[in-house]
């Protein structure tokens, strides 16, 4: 939207072709834009092409030749005034203000919550928001800003994030800014303890659980806060029972909520939407000799304590566990029997194994780009005791074995973007895409370090993955900055 407001702006007709269900959507982005009243021209989901261009066309060109009339015209970028919200009246009368919904007639008339993620929340008291703000020494005023430089790329500057220190952090999809003060109430609304509001602090600036304004965010903190703090390492992980993880992540969502202003079929036009934000630790103490921590990977210090942006979700790909069972893999791993061993050529051969080659057959079968692993200790040390002394050589093996020939990488459907319609360079070769033969071999990520190993968790074998980072849209966050 941006890239059209300014060409709109230039005084260049602009029409946008959109889907009628996103019209809303598209209205709010154009506000905030300063183009409020850009022209529309609805397409259709299903019919062929040439038949929704016959159908269409005329109504695009009247629209791009049509006068502008005055209210068209007018331009100016709208901005919500930063209220304090203080109420009064008893715990239940207050339970009963902050649970309310407002019906969404997109939304098929179904309700959404007004200040929630639709789940209960604790009212934000002047007094336990007073105890909140102790856990910090910022001034309660104080707008959250960007702490350090982060390199962050062209397409979420474009989406309000500049990442450059000093600059406030703008909340999307409203682009709203936030406070310290507000920080600490969405805390106490999702059940938080004052010793968590660093971390929140952190959150914040991360963009609170709404990076690109379609939410989703996952967040793994790395350092020695995550036991001082109480967050479960173990089973469970990601699963309800530890109120310090679970709290952390109602709190993105609430941030999502109430910064963002975040409103399903208005202003985030998300498909199927994510499950409840995560937030879980990183398990310094298990990690293999030589293993570097998250944090040691964006250069803090192995004691500094950051939080780090993951999109489980994007690129098409989501989550999935790995595909062999607890019992099978350690029949694999202790005697080399089984189907993995079977698989591998590996069977009755005793010594370690890597267990990821039995899952490179599904990695890009249908998607592309690096993985994240969230590894249990155990299979960490079985990678270690295969020959992976480091994170890095993993990731650079795993680089190795992405290649894949050109004519197979043609079927996958975000190349179409990442080359530029196949019009750009090839960067491993230096040739243009339309140069190389079918069979020339193409990575399937960027770098090795699109690739990321969290170890955490326990209990039976089960490795989870989902899609890589990028260190220029998932950087981390320093924590103790907000001490």
């Amino acid at each position: 939207m941006p890239q059209l407001a300014a060409v709109e702006k230039a005084g260049i007709p602009m029409v946008l072709l959109i889907y009628g269900d996103q019209e809303e959507c598209f209205r709010q982005s154009a506000r905030l834009a300063g183009v409020p009243r850009m022209r529309t021209v609805h397409v259709s989901r299903t019919l062929p092409g040439p038949e929704d261009v016959d159908r269409f066309i005329g109504s695009l060109m009247d629209a791009l030749v049509r006068p502008l009339t005055d209210q068209e015209k007018q331009r100016g970028r709208w901005e919500e005034p930063d209220q304090r919200f203080i109420f009064t009246g008893t715990t239940e009368e207050a339970i009963d203000f902050f649970s309310r919904t407002e019906i969404i007639p997109s939304l098929q008339h179904a309700p959404v919550s007004r200040y929630t993620n639709g789940l209960p929340v604790l009212p934000p008291s002047e007094e336990r928001v007073k105890r909140m703000l102790a856990g910090t020494s910022r001034k309660p005023d104080e707008i959250i800003t960007f702490q350090t430089d982060h390199r962050i790329d062209d397409r979420s500057v474009q989406m309000g994030r500049s990442g450059k220190k000093g600059d406030p952090v703008l909340f999307l999809p409203m682009k709203r800014k936030a406070t310290v003060e507000k920080v600490a109430a969405i805390g106490v609304m999702a059940g938080c303890r004052p010793e968590h509001m660093p971390v929140l602090l952190a959150m914040a600036e991360a963009g609170g659980g709404c990076n690109d304004g379609r939410g989703g965010e996952f967040y793994v903190i790395a350092g020695p806060i995550a036991r001082q703090i109480g967050m479960n390492f173990d089973v469970n992980v990601m699963g309800p029972g530890n109120p310090v993880n679970r709290s952390l992540g109602h709190a993105a969502e609430l941030m999502w909520r109430n910064f963002g202003g975040e409103i399903p079929a208005v202003n985030n036009c998300g498909v199927q939407g994510s499950p409840l934000q995560n937030v879980i630790p990183e398990n310094l103490e298990a990690l293999p000799p030589g293993w570097r921590g998250l944090h040691e990977e964006y250069d803090f210090d192995r004691n500094e304590n950051v939080l780090i942006s993951f999109r489980p979700s994007s690129h098409g790909q989501n989550w999935q566990s790995s595909q062999f069972s607890p019992g099978g893999y350690r029949a694999f791993q202790k005697s080399g029997h089984g189907g993995i061993a079977r698989r591998l050529g590996v069977k009755g051969k005793p010594g370690a194994k890597n267990w990821v080659e039995y899952l490179l057959p599904g990695m890009w079968t249908g998607s592309e780009g690096g993985f994240t692993f969230l590894m249990h200790p155990e299979m960490a040390q079985h990678l270690y005791e295969a020959g992976f002394k480091t994170k890095d050589e993993f990731y650079e093996w795993l680089y190795r074995k992405s290649f894949m020939p050109l004519s197979q990488y043609r079927t996958h459907s975000w190349p179409d973007v990442w080359t530029n319609a196949w019009n750009g360079i090839e960067r491993v070769s230096g040739k243009h895409w339309k140069e190389l033969p079918d069979d020339a071999l193409v990575p399937a990520m960027d770098d090795p370090y699109q690739n990321c190993i969290v170890v955490t968790g326990g209990g039976e074998e089960v490795s989870v993955w989902g899609v890589g980072r990028t260190m220029n849209t998932d950087p981390a966050y320093s924590i103790d900055a907000w001490k």
